[in-house]
């Protein structure tokens, strides 16, 4: 290894070259930290996650609608349903029929969850397949 200690007699040269060792160092040392906390940040545990797509639904006959209003009375189509009972038993009926119709809940906006909640649980019981929840699109604009 030489040393330029400096020129003899000669003028100083401006050197125009930039040292960019510096500067690796601090990129490579910064691409290391990214591949290790990339891999801590997301999750190991694999699950198949539901694709989301957005569908017209169409109203078949044979479709179940139960309603839900404010006051949390359940009505099956207009009749109102005198208790839990009585709807269970409407639908084990509707969940003997092959193929099984699907039940469409309407609840109202501001109804009680737990009218919802007594009219999912219900459903479950009977061994319902498949229950949808009719809503109403946001107004445009907003």
């Amino acid at each position: 290894m030489a040393m330029n200690i400096g020129s003899s007699g000669e003028d100083d040269e401006v050197m125009s070259t930039i040292n960019t060792t510096p500067l690796v160092d601090v990129m490579l040392v910064l691409l290391i930290i990214f591949l290790i906390t990339i891999p801590a940040a997301t999750t190991s545990i694999k699950v198949s996650l539901p694709k989301q797509r957005v569908e017209v639904r169409e109203t078949r006959p044979e479709n179940i609608i139960i309603s839900v209003d404010k006051a949390g009375r359940t009505f099956w189509y207009d009749t109102q349903l005198s208790g839990s009972n009585d709807l269970i038993m409407r639908l084990k009926r509707v969940s003997a029929v092959s193929p099984q119709p699907e039940v469409q809940i309407r609840g109202d906006m501001n109804s009680p969850y737990e009218g919802v909640g007594r009219l999912i649980y219900a459903c479950q019981l009977a061994g319902i397949a498949k229950v949808t929840f009719i809503t109403e699109p946001p107004a445009t604009g907003s």
